[in-house]
């Protein structure tokens, strides 16, 4: 089952951060180890090698790996203090990240906790150097050398303005190792970066259809040190980074570093400043550095607002002309509470690990109905309404997992979404009929391709579903879910549960009373038994191959002599490893129940039935399993067009069965669990 957790108001300074070397050695470790052999560090994790940097293409210069002492005389980690001036774009296209570290210089503490201070150029020097990033609910300490790539002496990635600064260039070091390459850094959303800085909740506005406070919104975030990012979407790949005659650069992110009211002229004028992370290239229209407002502003005011702005990449625009030209503006709140109105509250914060997989929970959106149920499904019992009004504020946040570092394996982001539900009473998974008649309450407004989704609403207490979904059935990937409730919340995952419910089969009849079926076995058993009047597996395979042959409904290649091992196990009550008639009418009894429920899951008579239908197949048999069991079920017996044939489907049940029986057999007190040693776990495994 997903991992599950909840988290009430931990700090994050206070949340150890784990190793990400191969070897589970801390930085400090690695280090000490270094300065006692006198060796500088060198990384076997991500080498000085063309592999870390590009994986879809070669090196289109001639790169050399230098550490900052073959670069210049005295390097220093940072430089007075880390600030957003100290950082430059490289060859590498990820402005995005460089508007994150921009905002993240902004905020002291969370800096320190990224760019961790215990590190430099100094006596303990070792060529190794590490920096702390969130990814799915961890905080992760990923230790780099400090070789780095240079063409003609000089950094080609991102680098500091000061020559002999290097924290930056390090720091983008260590979160192109942290998703496998370089390359894979290319092209993203500040707000991924944002969230990896501090673990914290994003929500993105689209600024033509903005919310009337949006300004009050941006200016509460900024003044609870959330961090903001800013774009101008581009309508074709030939716009990207493409400069306007305003000075504006489209498909490019932007840090959003102040808002200030001004008074201008008599009136009072919204103002915001933006930061180029190129360091240049600014906005020159109205509220420019040396526009001609400026002199009709009080001088100190003038004074604090500019505070001898020059051609650094920073600007200022009025509120008005911001929302005309840009088009996206995404906040990433530190904490959750952040997320909030004046008052700060604190959030109820759940959190679920789980997986799309192909073929058992990759159900895709409700478009697809027939296996949009299959979906993992989430039950949030909302209690307590917020302490000034009667509905319950809650935000959720669905994320897919490790997209950035499977690029190179040819998997990008999936476009992804949710659906929330008024939940019925019943704790197990729901079925299709419900979602075929009930609309959601709510939803992500959109399906998209981005790491991540997240919505802020308002609902009544009560008890609701929550569907996390891929857009497209039978995509795989895995999710990280987080709910935030101003009061405390209830959370589980449904379908959990695993449990089956299997009476004894009723006695067989004896010879007498048998019908004219049972007496049509019979003939053929005793013709395929001989004088010990029992058969073996291969008699039982000859025998139920004959009889289900006849039966034009089911379509099959016949069942195979591993299957009918498993039926032997299931029936042989006497251990003899062969099957007596009694034995094999009890079995056949359960096979025509079995035969009539696959038939009723095959709709389309192809004599298959879908593999996103076996939940129910099984559960109308005693059987429940959750979405683990049924992923790997998916997995073992489904082909590559989901579809279970007879012969599968059927070693599936009765395989399923003699486990079930065999467990309930040796948990005599009804614990759930049971001891075995490795002979009885080996004999067992082996019989299934």
């Amino acid at each position: 089952m997903p991992l599950h957790s909840i988290m009430s108001g931990r700090s994050t300074s206070s949340i150890k951060a784990e190793s990400t070397q191969w070897d589970g050695k801390t930085f400090e470790q690695l280090r000490h180890e270094c300065l006692q052999k006198g060796v500088l560090f060198e990384d076997p994790d991500f080498p000085a090698a063309d592999s870390s940097l590009y994986y879809s293409q070669s090196v289109p210069v001639q790169i050399e790996w230098k550490r900052p002492t073959e670069i210049c005389d005295k390097p220093k980690f940072i430089v007075g203090d880390a600030n957003r001036t100290d950082i430059c774009q490289g060859q590498l296209g990820d402005c995005w990240l460089l508007a994150a570290i921009a905002s993240l210089t902004l905020k002291k503490e969370a800096l320190a906790r990224v760019v961790p201070h215990d590190q430099d150029f100094d006596s303990r020097y070792a060529g190794i150097f590490h920096f702390q990033f969130w990814q799915h609910n961890k905080w992760l300490d990923v230790v780099v050398d400090d070789r780095l790539p240079t063409v003609r002496n000089h950094l080609i990635m991102l680098h500091s303005a000061s020559n002999d600064e290097f924290w930056s260039a390090l720091m983008e070091k260590a979160y192109a190792k942290l998703h496998g390459s370089y390359e894979s850094l290319k092209g993203g959303s500040t707000m991924e970066a944002m969230e990896d800085f501090t673990g914290g909740v994003g929500e993105m506005y689209e600024t033509k259809n903005p919310p009337d406070n949006l300004f009050l919104i941006m200016k509460k975030a900024l003044d609870r040190g959330s961090m903001m990012g800013c774009s101008i979407d581009i309508t074709s790949s030939a716009e990207s980074e493409a400069k306007t005659t305003t000075g504006l650069v489209k498909g490019h992110a932007y840090s959003i570093t102040g808002l200030e009211e001004v008074s201008f002229r008599g009136q009072k004028v919204k103002l915001i400043r933006i930061r180029n992370p190129w360091g240049q290239v600014e906005w020159n229209g109205p509220w420019s550095d040396s526009s001609r407002e400026w002199d009709y502003v009080d001088r100190a005011e003038k004074s604090r607002i500019l505070q001898n702005s020059t051609d650094d990449g920073e600007f200022w625009m009025e509120f008005e002309d911001f929302k005309r030209n840009y088009d996206k503006v995404e906040i990433c709140n530190m904490t959750p509470d952040a997320l909030n109105d004046d008052t700060k509250r604190h959030w109820d914060v759940n959190i679920f690990e789980g997986n799309w997989i192909r073929g058992s929970t990759a159900g895709g959106c409700r478009n697809f109905i027939d296996t949009f149920w299959t979906n993992p499904q989430f039950r949030l019992q909302l209690e307590d309404a917020d302490d000034d009004d009667d509905v319950c504020s809650v935000v959720i946040a669905v994320m897919q997992k490790n997209r950035r570092k499977l690029r190179k394996e040819g998997m990008d982001m999936e476009t992804i979404g949710f659906a929330v539900y008024e939940a019925p009473d019943e704790e197990d998974q729901v079925g299709k009929d419900f979602f075929r008649y009930h609309p959601s309450k709510a939803r992500s407004r959109t399906y998209i391709n981005l790491r991540e989704v997240s919505e802020r609403f308002t609902l009544p207490p009560g008890k609701y579903l929550l569907v996390p979904t891929t857009f497209q059935p039978h995509h795989e990937a895995d999710f990280l879910i987080r709910i935030f409730s101003e009061k405390k919340a209830g959370a589980l995952e449904m379908g959990a549960t695993v449990d089956a419910d299997l009476p004894d089969p009723p006695m067989p009849s004896p010879p007498e009373e048998e019908s004219d079926e049972e007496k049509g076995l019979r003939r053929l058993f005793e013709h395929l038994a001989g004088s010990d009047k029992a058969i073996c597996v291969r008699e039982l395979q000859e025998m139920l191959n004959g009889v289900l042959s006849r039966r034009k409904e089911i379509k099959f290649d016949g069942l195979s002599l591993s299957t009918c091992h498993s039926i032997i196990n299931l029936m042989d009550v006497d251990n003899t490893g062969k099957l007596e008639f009694q034995e094999f009418k009890v079995f056949w009894e359960k096979m025509k129940k079995w035969i009539m429920l696959f038939l009723s899951f095959d709709s389309d008579r192809s004599g298959k039935m879908s593999s996103y239908e076996l939940r129910s197949a099984l559960k109308a048999t005693g059987m429940q399993l959750n979405n683990k069991l049924l992923q790997l079920l998916g997995l073992r017996f489904a082909d590559n067009n989901y579809n279970i044939d007879f012969d599968d489907y059927l070693t599936c049940i009765v395989r399923l069965e003699n486990m079930f029986r065999t467990f309930h057999a040796l948990d005599t007190h009804n614990r759930g669990r049971v001891n075995m040693n490795i002979m009885q776990f080996l004999m067992l495994s082996m019989n299934v």
